[in-house]
């Protein structure tokens, strides 16, 4: 333990020489530690290794921010309080994702960012104040020549944002919208679009993006993955589900309307995520079921009874 310790030191002592060499392969060594040993992460923490590794972020020189990018990721899954407090942090992290010296170091801060906001409620609006990290994401998402990874770290970081209420307007406003459908449209790679619904099924949760929803049309693509025969997995239909949900319930009533209209067409495939979703993708496929049943009168009367054996089933099944 205490030569862990004295490593640690020994290591962040080497970050502040005069030697670039020197600096470059404590870094490279901290970043290895770090990730093949997790109990020396404490110990590189308190060393005060944060700041030096935030600092680094800035550095044009591909093999050093890569290194520090990946050290922070690995810290920020035992010493979050460390980076967090660590004054400058999220903007050079901000700086890494929008300057980055390779597609290596933009996943590790995405990846980091998403650690940070997943672990701790507290960090979300933090970090969602942020707004330059929110358009650096957006931008990494909007990206066609984006590798696979960093769009779908970009995605587990913006999914963390939008976890927090107050952040779903300023990501609407940054063009989240717009940037989530296109990526659904055109990208058929199932857990691309699994991340991309999940964030917007988030986003939807605000009044601003009813409007955004309409421009885009947003409501037609969630129909489109609900529709028999569609190839959407499981949980890209229970997350269409729950995005069409929280518009009906956070947007206007020309949103609601929309809502309404697209459910009749899709109303076998909300369905069948009510009979064979997980427990929450039943419960909000029940939830919008009812919405639908209720409010279309003798429209969809030939569904009401299946609405109610599936209501009746998932009531004596849950635990």
């Amino acid at each position: 333990m205490e030569d862990k310790r004295r490593t640690a030191r020994s290591l962040v002592a080497k970050l502040s020489s005069v030697s670039e060499r020197t600096r470059t392969d404590a870094l490279s060594e901290l970043r290895q530690i770090s990730k093949l040993d997790p109990e020396s992460r404490r110990f590189i923490a308190d060393a005060g290794a944060v700041p030096y590794l935030s600092d680094t972020l800035y550095s044009s020189s591909q093999t050093i921010q890569e290194n520090a990018a990946a050290t922070l990721l690995n810290l920020s899954i035992t010493s979050r309080d460390s980076l967090m407090s660590t004054r400058g942090l999220l903007d050079a992290l901000s700086h890494a994702l929008s300057n980055p010296a390779s597609h290596a170091a933009v996943q590790s801060c995405a990846a980091a960012l998403h650690s940070l906001l997943i672990a701790d409620e507290s960090y979300r609006p933090v970090i969602g104040s942020k707004r330059d990290i929110l358009y650096s994401l957006l931008s990494i998402v909007g990206d066609k020549h984006a590798p696979t990874r960093s769009i779908k770290d970009a995605l587990k970081a913006l999914f963390g944002i939008a976890l927090y209420p107050l952040n779903r307007a300023s990501l609407v406003g940054l063009g989240a919208v717009p940037a989530l459908v296109s990526l659904i449209v055109r990208d058929a790679r199932t857990g691309i679009v699994e991340d991309a619904t999940a964030v917007l099924a988030q986003v939807a949760g605000c009044e601003e993006t009813e409007e955004a929803m309409r421009k885009t049309g947003g409501v037609g693509v969630l129909g489109e993955l609900l529709e028999e025969g569609s190839s959407a997995s499981r949980r890209a239909r229970e997350n269409a589900v729950a995005a069409l949900l929280n518009m009906a319930r956070c947007g206007g009533e020309r949103g609601r309307r929309e809502v309404k209209e697209m459910g009749v067409k899709v109303m076998e495939g909300i369905a069948e995520v009510g009979e064979n979703g997980s427990g929450k993708g039943k419960a909000k496929a029940l939830e919008l079921l009812k919405l639908l049943v209720d409010g279309n009168g003798n429209e969809v009367s030939d569904f009401t009874f299946k609405f109610h054996k599936i209501s009746y089933d998932f009531i004596n099944h849950s635990v």
